[in-house]
């Protein structure tokens, strides 16, 4: 990775390359995130699910794929997102 630094004496640009340390989330944190972001997905299909109105099949398999998210083997690491129908 590199990196550009504005060098004050010379008036440009100068270019480090550098292995700058990855800042990792611990899997606590993460799998949280990952959690809401499942919620705000489904709390924007709550309306689907109201009395007056009948799901269809799609929607109904989004809905389940959502709560299933957490299951998936790769989570919180690796999510395969389900599409909105």
């Amino acid at each position: 990775m590199s990196r550009q630094v504005w060098n004050t004496d010379t008036q440009v640009w100068d270019v480090y390359e550098d292995d700058l340390p990855v800042a990792t989330i611990p899997t606590e944190e993460l799998s949280s995130i990952e959690r809401s972001e499942r919620d705000r997905l489904l709390g924007q299909t709550d309306w689907w699910a109201m009395s007056d109105l009948t799901m269809t099949d799609a929607q109904t398999a989004y809905r389940q794929a959502l709560r299933d998210v957490p299951e998936q083997s790769g989570f919180p690491n690796t999510i395969t997102w389900p599409t909105k129908p």
